[in-house]
């Protein structure tokens, strides 16, 4: 049996018990969610057959993958022993019924964390998107931490005075509650400085993933700007005029990146996704001198995602009026509810991708990695003497789509 990741909630394990078992995915989905909450289990298994069941298209396990990854293990490890410590805190202040259920949820915990960490970016990508609602909380309590941290400390306080005062009448009852401050103590002592340091390390490694982005991100605006421009210039030597002019559009762009931080490519607030299209069309049809016939149906406003979408269909285009030998390319846009589609087509020579050069990072960094960064999908169908279709797929969230006006 294989998870079947496309298009699932999370991790895919659903649909892939569904299909292995002929049951349907929203009765399957309704099992796991009962069994969660009235037998404690469901939530475990599901994350366990996250960790265990290889994806569709995948020979290997995220378990398998996770085996190797120290610093994971060291997270998941530091967050059991906090659970643990935390339920053996309720067990003693009497809250059973918190502890019945901390085996479900260590386990559902330190394995989510192996997931997040070796699993693929697409489905890293879809657990971002899961858990945004959270991300959108702890966004609202960093802009203001001090009433935050008043919040917590006053429910805090007024919990602790309500049991004191309503669970401790006689000194003797003082007892168990000096007991278990000893126990927290001594669990923070030995602990406490294991904690922080993972604390630490995760702050660091945090740092160290947003700089990689943010160099892949210019590196890929890079290309698609100045090295694209470079690459005409040499292609247009014998015709001066037309070179002065590559320069001069490649300065003015430049200057705009540098002095005011409109990077390459990029699409101006409040544009939609048909007019980053047309603007497609406009800026391949003047540098390139081919017809680009777009379509766009349906329309929306950009996001990140979208303008990493519309980045990745403008390398793809200039890919094919630079290298297909086609006169006419094809872009096809279709807004949807659940995702965004383009497809790129031409009919030139066509091409093996697996005989591109490796030094040539205009398919692989410019198309591939930007969309597989953001969650997004790419498929390239080439046949040589027949030409080339690009398809480039990106999730979003259900949004009302607006006619288009092309």
């Amino acid at each position: 049996m294989r998870r079947k990741p496309e298009g699932a909630l999370a991790g895919g394990v659903a649909a892939g018990v569904a299909a292995r078992t002929g049951f349907d995915v929203g009765a399957v989905r309704v099992a796991f969610v009962i069994t969660s909450l009235a037998f404690g289990f469901g939530a475990a298994a599901y994350v366990l057959a996250w960790l265990l069941l290889p994806a569709e298209g995948e020979n290997t396990t995220i378990a398998s993958r996770a085996m190797s990854d120290r610093r994971g293990i060291t997270l998941a490890s530091g967050l059991a022993s906090l659970l643990i410590t935390l339920f053996v805190i309720a067990s003693l202040l009497g809250a059973g019924w918190l502890s019945s259920a901390a085996w479900q949820i260590v386990i559902s915990g330190t394995g989510l964390v192996l997931v997040l960490r070796n699993a693929t970016a697409g489905e890293q990508a879809a657990v971002r998107r899961l858990a945004e609602p959270l991300a959108s909380v702890a966004e609202g309590a960093r802009r203001s931490p001090t009433l935050a941290r008043l919040a917590v400390a006053g429910v805090l306080l007024v919990g602790g005075l309500a049991l004191l005062l309503s669970g401790h009448q006689r000194l003797s009852l003082l007892r168990p509650l000096g007991g278990t401050a000893l126990v927290v103590a001594g669990i923070v002592l030995v602990f406490g400085p294991w904690w922080l340091r993972i604390l630490r390390d995760l702050g660091v490694e945090r740092q160290a993933r947003a700089r990689a982005e943010e160099r892949a991100d210019m590196a890929a605006r890079v290309h698609d700007s100045v090295l694209q421009t470079l690459a005409m210039i040499q292609r247009r030597a014998d015709d001066p005029q037309r070179v002065i002019q590559l320069a001069r559009a490649q300065e003015r762009e430049l200057r705009s990146w540098l002095f005011d931080g409109r990077a390459p490519g990029s699409v101006d607030d409040g544009e939609t996704f048909a007019a980053g299209i047309r603007a497609i069309q406009q800026e391949v049809e003047a540098q390139y001198g081919i017809a680009v016939e777009a379509v766009t149906v349906g329309d929306c406003e950009v996001d990140d995602d979208l303008a990493a979408l519309l980045a990745a269909a403008r390398e793809a285009t200039v890919n094919a009026g630079k290298w297909s030998g086609a006169q006419v390319v094809s872009v096809f846009a279709e807004v949807e509810a659940a995702a965004v589609s383009v497809f790129v087509r031409d009919r030139g020579k066509g091409f093996d991708p697996a005989d591109v050069p490796r030094d040539r990072k205009g398919l692989a960094e410019s198309v591939h990695a930007r969309m597989t960064r953001r969650g997004g999908a790419v498929t390239v169908h080439s046949v040589q003497g027949e030409g080339t279709e690009v398809s480039l797929t990106m999730p979003r969230a259900a949004g009302e789509r607006q006619p288009s006006k092309l």
